[in-house]
């Protein structure tokens, strides 16, 4: 298996979504709309994006917007989980993940031995943060 991707659907702001993800992360992001098709964009999707990328070495999540007029369901059936290098990183990320959404679960010292937290982002997409910690 060459890699696992988290796949993203939007309902025409997955631009707007995958920039923020990629200033959060730190990442680069780049992206495609139904514009860029050769022969035109189906009636309706000309604004919309047909693939974007948010990347950092090894690491993407990949995303694209519904046609105009698909049934839509924002981020219930997923989450994203990230596995911070430290606690300082894992506030970091928290702290810019959280604009404008809101705290399912406070970072915190959990049991498994690991500092553990989680959110849903603006976007409505749910996050996991999960930074293995030194069991005393």
């Amino acid at each position: 298996m060459k890699a696992i991707n988290v796949y993203l659907n939007f309902d025409g702001n997955c631009l707007e979504a995958m920039t923020f993800y990629a200033k959060c992360l730190g990442a680069e992001l780049t992206s495609h709309s139904f514009a860029d098709i050769p022969g035109g964009a189906p009636p309706g999707s000309e604004g919309r994006t047909m693939h974007a990328c948010v990347s950092k070495g090894p690491l993407a999540i990949m995303a694209s917007d519904t046609m105009p007029g698909m049934p839509f369901m924002p981020g219930n059936n997923f989450s994203i989980s990230i596995a911070p290098d430290s606690k300082e990183e894992t506030d970091q990320l928290f702290a810019a993940l959280i604009a404008g959404g809101q705290i399912v679960m406070p970072l915190g010292d959990q049991f498994w031995g690991a500092y553990f937290g989680m959110l849903k982002d603006r976007f409505g997409i749910h996050w996991m943060l999960n930074c293995e910690t030194p069991r005393s």
